[in-house]
């Protein structure tokens, strides 16, 4: 059977022989031994091997640190960062292994059902996780007093999130907490548990009637989002007229955002501010300048010019670093009106389909000086194979979700390369940054048209 290709330095001619749990055992592992490719051990052997090593390799790492054995218990700690890539190979291995042996028909089943979004839906909506004090028990009777829930329906609802891993039945109609389900007892994260459940998943339910009906659309309000919620506007359109919706799905971005693959500082960390000396930074799209802070607080030589709609930037505070940060009223549509050295991009394309990038890109034009940059912080799709199986899982997702909310796309570095292209042949890629750990990379586009800028 044939795999992915090369799994994680092994490749199909070659395997860990034999399989081991502990590496204290045999520290001489791994023993690669090149076997001839017809003779080659069967699939599933190759990968419960690669599984043994790594769960081994991550252990060790674990015990060298002092650190306990991962566990599903309410005050696990999380999983240090350096154990990624054999972390990686075993995530990889058990989906694979674990669908090789599911019947096709069974893979399709689960992969078309609703429940689990259903079951998440019902937890945060009635904010079940909260009613579970930290530490404590409940059962299934007190949860259903406090809910319009009847106790039958939690047991079944509780039941189904056990099968997740959310929440565990420590014994018969009790519920206690897991690492999973403590998270959701957490305001924000229930609202953008909702936001996912309650707004997205109708959503993606009328992807292919939005398809059926705008073949090739490029239209921010023609999306399963549109048809999913009866109108004719786009999502920011729906979102405004609800300040309910609004604050949800605002809570659900700084959820995603706060991430550790999101911090601020692999952009202020990994790209080579200080070259630039006394400089212009033109912040487009930066709301309230969290990210233009940190930066100035950084590189004392950078003024910083926090570009943003009227009702986001009014009453954003520059803190003590008085005119090196400010703050302008700016519809990034609109032509550009400040000469800048650079203008910085973070993830303001992500949710825009590529007709209106273009026109992003096409409005700085005007004041565009020759050897200007544009640095742009985004996701990366990945190649296929590229990555590890269930990195470009999430990728993919991800890549839907923008097709069904906002007409948008992920892109790989050759769509990046093709929109600036399209925008106007006059921006050179000079550099790409994609620093370990990090959820999106940096791409720095130079101008290489006009000596002086039109503005």
């Amino acid at each position: 059977m044939v795999g992915r290709g090369p799994i994680y330095g092994f490749t199909r001619t070659q395997f860990i022989f034999p399989p081991i749990l502990s590496l204290k055992c045999a520290p001489n592992l791994p023993r690669v031994v090149e076997m001839d490719a017809n003779k080659s051990l069967p699939r599933i052997i190759q990968l419960a091997t690669i599984i043994s090593f790594s769960v081994a390799k991550i252990q060790e790492s674990l015990d060298n640190q002092g650190a306990p054995s991962p566990s599903f218990d309410e005050h696990a700690p999380p999983l240090p960062v350096d154990i990624d890539e054999a972390q990686n190979a075993v995530l990889d291995a058990t989906t694979e292994l674990h669908d090789l042996l599911t019947e096709p028909l069974n893979i399709l089943h689960r992969s078309a059902r609703s429940d689990k979004s259903a079951c998440l839906q019902v937890i945060a909506h009635f904010d079940i996780a909260k009613l579970i004090p930290p530490g404590d028990r409940l059962s299934f009777a007190e949860i259903a007093k406090q809910t319009p829930l009847t106790e039958q329906m939690v047991g079944r609802i509780i039941r189904h999130a056990v099968t997740m891993r959310i929440f565990h039945e420590p014994e018969p109609g009790i519920v206690a907490h897991t690492k999973a389900s403590r998270m959701l007892a957490n305001p924000d994260i229930r609202d953008w548990t909702r936001a996912g459940t309650e707004e997205l998943g109708p959503a993606g339910g009328k992807l292919a009637d939005a398809l059926e009906k705008w073949p090739g659309s490029q239209e921010p309000n023609e999306t399963g989002f549109s048809l999913a919620n009866n109108t004719t506007g786009s999502i920011y359109d729906i979102i405004a007229k609800s300040p309910e919706r609004a604050v949800r799905f605002a809570t659900a971005m700084k959820v995603m955002t706060s991430r550790p693959g999101f911090d601020l500082s692999y952009a202020t960390d990994f790209y080579d501010w200080a070259s630039l000396g006394q400089a212009q930074v033109v912040d487009i799209g930066g709301a309230k300048g969290h990210f233009a802070l940190a930066l100035a607080k950084r590189y004392s030589d950078l003024r910083i010019i926090v570009q943003d709609m009227a009702k986001v930037v009014e009453n954003a505070d520059a803190e003590s670093l008085g005119e090196r940060v400010r703050f302008m009223s700016h519809d990034l549509f609109d032509p550009q009106t400040v000469c800048a050295d650079v203008f910085f991009f973070r993830w303001v394309f992500h949710n825009w389909p590529d007709q209106y990038c273009i026109r992003i890109l096409k409005a700085q034009v005007p004041a565009l000086r020759y050897g200007a940059r544009l640095i742009v912080q985004e996701a990366f799709m990945p190649e296929t194979g590229t990555r590890a199986y269930w990195e470009e899982k999430d990728f993919r997702a991800l890549d839907l979700e923008m097709a069904y909310t906002f007409n948008a796309r992920e892109r790989t570095l050759a769509d990046w390369k093709a929109l600036f292209e399209e925008a106007d042949p006059a921006f050179k890629l000079r550099n790409v940054i994609e620093p370990k750990g990090s959820a999106m990379s940096i791409l720095e586009f130079v101008w290489e048209g006009a000596k002086e800028p039109v503005t």
